[in-house]
């Protein structure tokens, strides 16, 4: 072997956390196709750009201000993308059923303009808000990446009594404490299972700070594991936890309209959290989709408070 290959050699026998995976679990034709290498030269990548990520700056908003306002509160963050009716739907439903969280927006637009709208629906009505640094990814491993800045920078030194992470598209159609399990567990959300391994689903989740704040926690996804965002924290959480002996969130998939199958789309229901499970890429069905739920958000929109 060169030198490189002994190199690299020794970081993935020496060094296992960097590997996405035990090297047992490899099979005979991932050898020959050399996966366990690239898998963990990938993984070595990922991870160097999510530490760069994390050390860069909010684009805007004052980071210290709100993580000094989350001490000892119970904190929905929201994940903010190219999508201001969501968020203008969510802030007043998330006020509304669940008033004992503080609600913060991070925005990771990527369009200017739907950014802007987005900070002035914050600012009109004194929302916890930051826009995060522009994201060299897209889709899924930018919104991990996404979740990652929010924790490192908000979360740990903010220290709240609790905090959540909820996507842009769900929302509360009932007065809910996601929080209440945390009196007799560490986190709770939706549990996917992905072979031997479980996590909890990105969308809908909550922590007790105290109990996490020590672990080097990774919202990002491990796919060469199998596991979407949030799958990060196999390794440093989950594992260590019985996911039978959890209350989980209860969930159920049901066509969007009458006369379709669900799989021609969906609705989520979580618990009574409603998921739009947008945006596709058929911009038709978006659009019918998010007709269909901005009529049955209406009766609780507009009896809203904080009605917009």
């Amino acid at each position: 072997m060169g030198a490189a290959t002994l190199k690299i050699w020794s970081v993935m026998t020496c060094r296992a956390p960097v590997m996405p995976k035990p090297l047992f679990e490899y099979g005979l034709e991932d050898w020959l196709h050399l996966r366990p290498l690239t898998h963990c030269l990938k993984t070595i990548r990922y991870r160097g750009i999510n530490r760069w990520y994390l050390a860069r700056s909010a684009r805007t908003g004052d980071v210290a201000c709100v993580a000094r306002d989350l001490r000892g509160r119970k904190v929905l963050a929201t994940v903010a993308f190219d999508d201001p009716e969501a968020i203008a739907w969510q802030w007043q439903l998330v006020r509304r059923y669940v008033p004992d969280a503080l609600y913060l927006i991070a925005d990771n637009s990527a369009s200017e303009s739907k950014s802007a709208a987005i900070g002035e629906i914050a600012r009109a009505h004194a929302i916890a808000y930051v826009r995060l640094p522009a994201n060299p990814w897209r889709w899924s491993r930018s919104h991990g990446l996404a979740l990652n800045w929010i924790w490192q920078n908000v979360i740990r030194p903010g220290e709240p009594e609790a905090f959540g992470f909820i996507d842009d598209d769900i929302f509360p159609t009932a007065p809910d404490d996601p929080f209440a399990p945390l009196a007799t567990q560490d986190f709770f959300g939706l549990v996917r299972t992905v072979g031997p391994r479980w996590f909890l689903w990105a969308g809908l989740c909550v922590f007790r700070f105290e109990r996490v704040k020590h672990a080097p926690l990774d919202f990002g996804q491990d796919w060469f594991a199998g596991l979407d965002t949030g799958g990060g924290n196999w390794r440093v959480l989950y594992r260590h936890a019985d996911p039978a002996q959890l209350r989980q969130l209860d969930t159920r998939l049901v066509p969007y309209r009458e006369g379709i199958d669900t799989a021609d789309g969906a609705l989520q229901w979580c618990g009574s959290w409603l998921h739009e499970i947008g945006f596709t890429r058929d911009r038709l069905l978006d659009a019918e989709k998010r007709r269909v739920v901005a009529a049955m958000l209406a009766p609780h929109l507009a009896d809203s408070p904080d009605r917009i």
